[in-house]
């Protein structure tokens, strides 16, 4: 048959460890078959970073802004170990944080359901969407200790040197402090993100922060949301027969259990690291959750929600046979990939990714599955493959 062409790249970001080798079994067995596949390769494996003194990343970053559409592989975000191990200049960011940044991007990450890998809460029938806003709050806060009794206070000082002075608390003895702050900018960011993207999948878009305690800080987060809402998505919502509504966090957190499920839930930055992390547990496994990076422009950036599998990759070094799942991997290239399709109005391209995720998906159904997902199904007697065998079957049915 012919290969499915392509007309505008997709930009690739190699990755690390056991995920980079799933990432070419990937491309030899289910992409490059079927597809004259145009990427621009950046490689943000850890050496290649590192020899680069990270431009690579903001490379990567910057190439995305001009083709629309990226797919990532995992990578690391280099601890004090990491640095010795790899004997790095010094220990970089994390390139998903640096992406984002750039980017100004709000990540939205949902669970692959399939039948046999059923949620711990009986009632969830549909993918519940975290949208978590990734600027600022506690990953940008100040600390301190304490050391005994005296006053704490936030400080303002204009450009003009004039003060506005807050009390924070008056310390009898030891305590601790954090100072945190956010952008307006970036939570106008993080709402059209959000409501681009309701629209994007039709679905319902929920918003929930503290507001009745934090009076100034969770309720600027509330009322942004609502003024570009009421200004701009409020008849574009209706005309799509979705709704947006705001509640309380706690309440949030109630009705979400309550729930079918198939909305996107907007999150703060901790609270939407807490909760992507509840959910995707909840459904099953992060190998079964796909994770999309979002502009405010349209610019999309796919991943696997979970990390580089550092075990199985120190097992596949020592020659050793490792079981690793590739779903979210997978699924970071199909969403690309239909994406690209959406984009250049290529219908082929589009088709092929919807059929590569049923592929995959069936695979499973058919109890042929990886072990982490053998030791969790309802499926009686699963086929537990190991890593190259689990993506050949797949490819068999696609």
């Amino acid at each position: 048959m012919d290969k499915i062409k392509m007309t505008t790249p997709i930009v690739e970001m190699d990755g690390d460890e056991m995920t980079r080798i799933l990432w070419q079994m990937i491309k030899d067995n289910l992409l490059l078959p079927y597809i004259d596949l145009k990427t621009e390769y950046y490689d943000l494996g850890l050496e290649y970073r590192d020899e680069t003194n990270d431009q690579v990343t903001i490379d990567s970053a910057t190439a995305t802004k001009k083709y629309k559409v990226a797919v990532k592989c995992a990578t690391i975000t280099p601890n004090a170990a990491r640095v010795k191990e790899y004997h790095l200049k010094e220990m970089w960011k994390s390139p998903n944080g640096t992406i984002r940044a750039i980017l100004d991007g709000t990540v939205f990450r949902a669970p692959i359901v399939v039948k046999g890998i059923e949620p711990c809460v009986m009632n969830w029938k549909k993918p519940i969407t975290i949208a978590r806003h990734a600027y600022g709050d506690v990953y940008k806060g100040s600390e301190m200790k304490i050391p005994g009794a005296g006053k704490v206070e936030l400080v303002y000082t204009a450009e003009d040197g004039t003060e506005v002075r807050e009390p924070v608390h008056s310390f009898n003895g030891p305590g601790i402090v954090q100072g945190m702050h956010n952008l307006n900018g970036s939570i106008e960011s993080f709402a059209r993100s959000c409501f681009n993207y309701a629209l994007d999948t039709r679905q319902d878009l929920w918003f929930a922060t503290k507001d009745t305690i934090s009076k100034k800080y969770d309720h600027t987060f509330k009322d942004i949301f609502q003024e570009i809402f009421d200004a701009d998505y409020t008849d574009k919502f209706k005309e799509a027969g979705i709704t947006y509504f705001y509640t309380l966090i706690d309440d949030a957190v109630a009705r979400v259990m309550k729930s079918e499920g198939g909305y996107i839930w907007a999150c703060k930055n901790y609270d939407g690291d807490v909760m992507s992390d509840m959910v995707s547990s909840a459904f099953g496994s992060l190998a079964m959750m796909t994770s999309v990076l979002v502009s405010p422009d349209g610019d999309y950036e796919y991943e696997a929600a979970h990390g580089t599998v550092q075990r199985h990759y120190y097992k596949h070094l020592k020659g050793e046979e490792t079981s690793t799942n590739s779903v979210a991997t997978i699924f970071a290239w199909t969403g690309a990939l239909r994406k690209r399709g959406e984009l250049d109005g290529n219908a082929e391209l589009s088709a092929f990714a919807d059929k590569l995720e049923q592929a995959t998906i069936d695979t499973i159904e058919a109890g042929e599955m990886t072990k982490d997902l053998a030791l969790i199904t309802t499926i009686p007697n699963p086929t537990v493959l190991n890593s190259e065998e689990f993506i050949k079957a797949i490819a068999k049915r696609l």
